[in-house]
């Protein structure tokens, strides 16, 4: 049985299975650090281009949450040591920074959790470097239209079955696979918390979504099939088959009449060209 918990703003948060429910405080909080996540992701794009390193990446990245008054939640999280993942081509997620530099053709997902006045905000996006090929340019169109219409289906009386339903979908259409071993998940104060948003499910299960729910929802879509494998560093995710994937990120809060997006871009830089 799902367990909800109402809580206050000024609570602690303890990871204790329940799904919590945030107060008019706790958006405002998200909305803040959403907010600054976003302009994170914005002010990278003109370093996206051929022969810069994962590296320089992350040290930007750095630099911006700090100038912002956040701190990078990824690092120290269980041993990671850097500010941001950054997944390149048939890296499905996790990606860690290194001298590794971006060439031309490349996909590269760059996910950021800047950690602002306690709340998380989650988010990640594709970047195109030169001259990318058709294939590897649709997948990531239609990676953002599986984020998309599962965020449509984020209503209040919905089901969170209903999202991965309608993501899972939209992928089979273009035959694509859909990665079932990582997923979306609660956040707010804590990282990572309930529920699981599984990016592949049936529709009308799972938790009913209520107003004050906070959560991400990240589908991470491969070319090919849909299994990944785990590389010896524990952290970096590959798809088995060395397909592309591509991936998504926002993190948003169910409203009491729909949902709210807390990592858009102000710029309107939602999904490549940009």
């Amino acid at each position: 049985m799902t367990e909800y918990q109402t809580i206050d703003s000024r609570d602690t948060a303890v990871r204790d299975g329940s799904i919590k429910l945030h107060d008019a405080a706790g958006f405002d909080g998200m909305r803040r650090a959403g907010r600054l996540a976003a302009s994170i992701l914005d002010a990278i794009v003109p370093l996206m281009q051929p022969g810069i390193s994962t590296a320089e990446i992350d040290d930007k990245v750095r630099e911006l949450t700090l100038a912002g008054g956040a701190v990078p939640a990824t690092m120290g999280y269980r041993g990671y040591a850097h500010s941001c993942c950054i997944s390149i081509n048939h890296v499905v997620c996790h990606g860690i920074p290194s001298e590794k530099t971006l060439k031309d053709g490349d996909i590269v997902n760059v996910d950021v959790t800047p950690l602002l006045d306690g709340w998380h905000g989650d988010t990640s996006r594709m970047y195109l470097i030169g001259d990318v090929a058709l294939k590897a340019k649709r997948l990531v169109e239609v990676t953002h239209e599986c984020l998309m219409i599962g965020i449509e289906k984020a209503q209040p009386g919905a089901r969170l079955g209903d999202i991965g339903s309608a993501i899972e979908a939209h992928a089979r259409q273009h035959r694509y696979g859909v990665v079932r071993e990582f997923c979306g998940h609660g956040l707010g104060r804590l990282f990572h918390d309930a529920p699981e948003v599984v990016h592949a499910a049936r529709a009308g299960t799972g938790p009913e979504l209520r107003p004050g729910m906070f959560f991400t929802i990240e589908p991470m879509i491969n070319l090919g099939k849909p299994w990944v494998k785990l590389l010896k560093d524990g952290w970096t995710a590959v798809t088995r088959d060395k397909s592309l994937s591509a991936q998504f990120e926002h993190s948003i809060g169910i409203t009491e009449t729909g949902n709210e997006i807390f990592t858009l871009s102000e710029k309107g830089l939602h999904k490549p060209p940009y």
